[in-house]
């Protein structure tokens, strides 16, 4: 086979697999298997591509047969040498890459990763302790779920106070429902007269801690004690802070000696809330989780407001609620009793 008839076979590869031969290229390689010699010109041109006819020497212009285990060595070995090269160069591209790959690791090795998934409670604890206690300049830290409890509040101050001490602003957002939460209002009084802020909203996206700008700390799931995930990406960084900058400008100040625990727009907030998400369809036990209180509590809030409205059925109240007009007003919807209004 010619240096021609090779090119030719290696840029139609796919017309010559099996199944695929040109025209009668079978029936005419059968033929000549039995004649032994055939014209050279009636020889479809894929079995002089693959070798499988030869000019016969004695009698020019005329072909004999060629075994295909005879064809495929001179058919096949360009393209094994091709695939043989490309294999050469991958292994010498492969090699390269792989030596400057050990210089990108071994330079990468003294940073700190940007991301690290932290597991376990006394892990996810150690860790903040050390960036808590590492602040320098800002801590910033929201709250949901409502009121905290004890235990974790005496050893959060501990910590805080000795941190305020230092000169470090902390600012922190809680929900509006520890307003009722003694031990919390108790622990807002201890750090707010060390120097602390504290707002509250009536919904706080997610739980997070940042110190200094530099490290962040998020739950990964809604078990937020089972794993963590510490942030130390400066674009992230920069997501979070402002994301909390924007909560706090909405927030309300806790002030636990001057200002009432229930101010009328705390409550209405509060309120608001619940119903909005009555409106949206959501069960007790998820308005509950949401708003940072006891799913009795949003239950007898939920009765009293459907005994106002004349409803039914809860489907019933979402409709009223949502054709009232209610959840628009400036001014808070009727109360509950005390005792129930958290």
């Amino acid at each position: 086979m010619n240096d021609e008839e090779v090119g030719r076979c290696r840029c139609n590869w796919g017309e010559l697999l099996p199944g695929r031969v040109c025209g009668d290229a079978l029936s005419y390689y059968r033929r000549i298997l039995r004649e032994g010699a055939v014209c050279r010109e009636a020889a479809p041109p894929c079995l002089r591509a693959l070798g499988l006819v030869a000019e016969d020497p004695r009698s020019p212009g005329v072909t004999t047969p060629v075994p295909p285990e005879t064809a495929a060595f001179a058919a096949l070995r360009p393209i094994e040498e091709a695939i043989a090269d490309q294999q050469r160069t991958y292994r010498s591209v492969q090699a390269a890459l792989s030596a400057f790959g050990r210089t990108y690791d071994d330079a990468r090795k003294r940073e700190r990763p940007t991301l690290t998934v932290l597991t376990g409670a006394t892990v996810i604890s150690n860790a903040l302790e050390a960036a808590v206690d590492g602040c320098r300049e800002a801590l910033l830290t929201t709250q949901p779920g409502g009121g905290r409890p004890e235990h974790l509040l005496g050893e959060a101050l501990e910590r805080d106070v000795r941190m305020l001490a230092r000169g470090v602003r902390q600012r922190t957002i809680y929900q509006h429902t520890v307003r009722s939460h003694q031990p919390t209002l108790a622990y807002i009084e201890k750090v707010t007269a060390a120097g602390a802020e504290v707002h509250t909203l009536v919904e706080v996206f997610e739980r997070m801690i940042i110190c200094d700008r530099e490290v962040a700390f998020i739950p990964t799931s809604e078990e937020r004690s089972d794993s963590a995930l510490q942030i130390r990406h400066p674009a992230l960084l920069r997501f979070l802070t402002a994301l909390f900058d924007n909560a706090w400008a909405r927030s309300v100040p806790v002030d636990p000696g001057g200002v009432p625990a229930r101010s009328p727009l705390i409550t209405s907030d509060v309120q608001r809330a619940i119903l909005q998400a009555v409106v949206s369809g959501e069960t007790d036990d998820s308005i509950a989780r949401r708003m940072g209180m006891s799913r009795r509590s949003v239950a007898k809030h939920i009765s009293r407001v459907s005994a106002q409205l004349g409803s039914g059925s809860r489907a019933q109240l979402g409709y009223l609620l949502a054709t009232s007009g209610l959840l628009w007003l400036e001014e808070p919807a009727p109360l509950p009793p005390p005792e129930e209004r958290f």
